[in-house]
């Protein structure tokens, strides 16, 4: 099952309303926005912000559908102002969380960086999830992605972003050990993913 179908499996979890589609999903599975005393509207990717909660599904189109039909202003029932690159600040909040959950995993040991090791972690079965930077070599992520076999493949990121969660100048393959860190790094993975239309298959590999 790909992420962007299991993002729309709603049983048994806390249901929110999109306002564009009126659809009801979890809220892990859509963003939420809030609008501030100044009336800017803020994308709470983390969930913590306080204030009513205003529900999209996590695509670029939704938030420019919201916007420029003022639904942030009617459903907050007060003057909310979108900036003009409302979608560009909620595809970096995206990006940034999933960055972070990967340096997370580096500081509590649940991370392995550079072919060599990552190659070991796969042989080893000690990998959830295989990284490969976009800009990377195809013959090096093709030969991971083999030994991938059942491991949650992403190619979100480039080599540069990658090394900087880790602490590094790049990094061009990462895995992340099976846990909840990879869990919650599949789950933000999934959200950017549907918001940059990109439908990654991340339960497949090879």
């Amino acid at each position: 099952m790909s992420r962007r179908a299991k993002l729309d499996t709603a049983e048994g979890e806390d249901l929110r309303r999109c306002l564009v589609t009126g659809d009801r999903l979890p809220k892990k599975a859509l963003l939420r926005f809030v609008v501030a005393p100044d009336g800017d509207v803020v994308a709470d990717v983390d969930g913590r912000l306080p204030g009513r909660g205003l529900w999209l599904r996590p695509r670029r189109d939704m938030v420019k559908t919201a916007a420029d039909g003022n639904l942030f202003a009617k459903a907050s029932g007060r003057r909310a102002t979108p900036a003009a690159d409302l979608a560009e600040r909620v595809e970096q909040r995206l990006t940034r969380r999933c960055l972070d959950l990967i340096g997370l995993a580096r500081r509590a040991g649940q991370a392995a960086a550079g072919f060599e090791k990552v190659r070991a972690w796969l042989r080893a079965g000690k990998a959830g999830v295989l990284l490969a930077a976009a800009d990377g070599a195809e013959d090096g992520r093709a030969r991971l992605r083999r030994l991938a076999s059942g491991v949650a493949v992403l190619e979100a990121f480039s080599g540069a972003q990658l090394g900087a969660a880790l602490g590094r100048e790049s990094a061009g393959h990462v895995a992340v050990a099976p846990g909840r860190l990879a869990e919650r790094l599949m789950c933000e993975a999934g959200r950017l993913g549907a918001f940059r239309q990109v439908d990654w298959d991340q339960s497949k590999s090879g």
